[in-house]
């Protein structure tokens, strides 16, 4: 329930007598006696007008955020669920510790393991937390068709939108409501997948250079293996998500080959597996992990190598493979001791046509909104800045997608650098097999490419497998 303080409620009723006095006809010019709220030194120009309140109180004055900071919904509690459990959950509750001392909103987060299947259950029983934590928007999807999430362009504009975050990101959270396209979210952190990693300390010793296309990375392959060593590291063995890697390598190809529009429709079902755009996104991969002499182990083994233990061949003496292409969490699959700048580094997953720029595939946290009051709107506005990750930055395990974050408050030094190469982008698009209906994302489109890259099944099969299996 919202507590309003009393200074708000005396304002409140001296305004409607002030106002009353008006219709009765005084003529008299009245003064403004309500003082400006407070803010914030940090504090940045209002994202929207914050009228509008439910239950015809009286609004404040400047952003929700803002008036968050003024103290105004001191004593509220904010409920929150998601998937941040264990450090996670540490991590999370320790980066807003800061705004809940400066604001008196207590943020409830409740953290599951379960939480995929435990949301559905509270959100059809009338029992949604304010905020929850989606790392997955397909299923976030869902509830905004049925009406159930509030669009925060209701009290964020689109002019501070666009000021806090990179269109794509934009583009990412509308989703297709009820009524028409619905700002669903914030971004709250994110994973960079658009990576490939390799041996620093061997790969300069050989005098190896990075890779700035397509064809330098062929030809650099082409090098190691002139060389009488394995250029690449790959394995998709995952358990029930054997495959998973591979539908990675072809959404980063998809990114590089076709337009951003192809590959949303691609996502949706609208543009076929079997359409020239993915048969082309497959071969490209297949140049690398089909070609002779070019994976550790050969073809045959990467299906049955896991993902997490593929890298550790570059670190042998002599490595026995170079590079590895995977996102930014595969460090902690890193052999214990390896220091990252010496045994190991990075470089961004190469553009294949000049067209579609540089890219990112990524993964990450969208906050959604099922209660509408002001202390949540509050809330959602701080999870637009980045700030509401700044302490998490400096412990590590997250990246900003706000534009206002800065580059030194990253505590890990690899973390750092994926940020000031993430500056470069030109845009960003979500795993695209994590949007797609589980069916495919979470079933065909692994199986199919386990069984394509096992040599089961011809390219064609595979992607016919997989059309087949679109839910209509």
């Amino acid at each position: 329930m919202r507590i309003k303080s009393r200074k708000w409620s005396f304002l409140a009723v001296l305004l409607v007598a002030l106002m009353a006095l008006a219709a009765c006809g005084g003529g008299e010019e009245t003064t403004q006696t309500e003082e400006p709220a407070e803010t914030s030194p940090t504090a940045t120009t209002a994202p929207a007008e914050s009228g509008g309140e439910s239950g015809g109180e009286m609004a404040g004055e400047g952003s929700y955020y803002e008036r968050a900071l003024a103290g105004e919904f001191k004593g509220t509690v904010v409920t929150m669920t998601g998937p941040f459990t264990d450090e996670d959950a540490v991590k999370f509750n320790e980066s807003v510790r800061e705004f809940e001392e400066a604001t008196g909103i207590d943020i409830q987060y409740e953290g599951s393991k379960e939480f995929e299947a435990t949301i559905s259950i509270r959100v059809e029983a009338g029992d949604a937390p304010d905020i929850v934590d989606f790392p997955q928007p397909g299923l976030l999807g869902t509830f905004v068709k049925q009406g159930k999430v509030v669009d925060v362009r209701e009290f964020l504009s689109e002019e501070y939108l666009q000021q806090q975050y990179n269109q794509s990101w934009l583009d990412m959270a509308t989703l297709e409501g009820p009524d028409g396209p619905v700002m669903a979210g914030v971004w709250h952190r994110f994973n960079a997948k658009s990576l490939v990693w390799y041996p620093k300390d061997d790969f300069e010793a050989a005098g190896y250079q990075i890779p700035t296309t397509w064809d330098e990375l062929i030809a650099l392959s082409d090098q190691i293996k002139a060389d009488g060593d394995t250029p690449w590291c790959i394995g998709i063995e995952s358990g029930a998500a054997t495959g998973w890697p591979a539908t990675d390598w072809m959404e980063d190809i998809m990114l590089r080959t076709t337009s951003l529009e192809n590959y949303d429709k691609w996502v949706r079902g609208e543009l076929p597996f079997s359409s020239p755009e993915v048969k082309r996104a497959a071969e490209l991969m297949a140049q690398i992990w089909f070609t002779d002499g070019y994976v550790y182990g050969g073809r045959a083994a990467i299906a049955t190598t896991f993902f997490g233990d593929a890298p550790a061949p570059m670190f042998e003496e002599p490595p026995k493979c170079w590079l590895h292409r995977q996102g930014n969490f595969i460090t902690s699959f890193f052999p214990e001791g390896v220091q990252a700048g010496v045994d190991y580094d990075f470089f961004y997953f190469p553009p294949i046509d000049e067209e579609y720029g540089k890219p990112w595939l990524v993964a990450g946290d969208i906050m959604a909104m099922f209660n509408d009051r002001p202390e949540v709107r509050a809330v959602m506005e701080y999870f637009t800045r980045g700030e509401a990750l700044k302490g998490w930055l400096a412990a590590g395990g997250a990246l900003s997608p706000h534009k206002d974050a800065q580059i030194d408050w990253y505590g890990d030094p690899v973390e750092r650098r994926i940020a000031e190469l993430v500056q470069e982008a030109t845009a960003f698009r979500f795993d695209g097999s994590d949007l797609m209906p589980g069916e495919v994302g979470a079933g065909s489109f692994w199986k199919a490419m386990t069984d394509w890259v096992s040599g089961t099944v011809d390219l064609d099969t595979a992607l016919a497998e997989i059309d087949a299996s679109w839910p209509r």
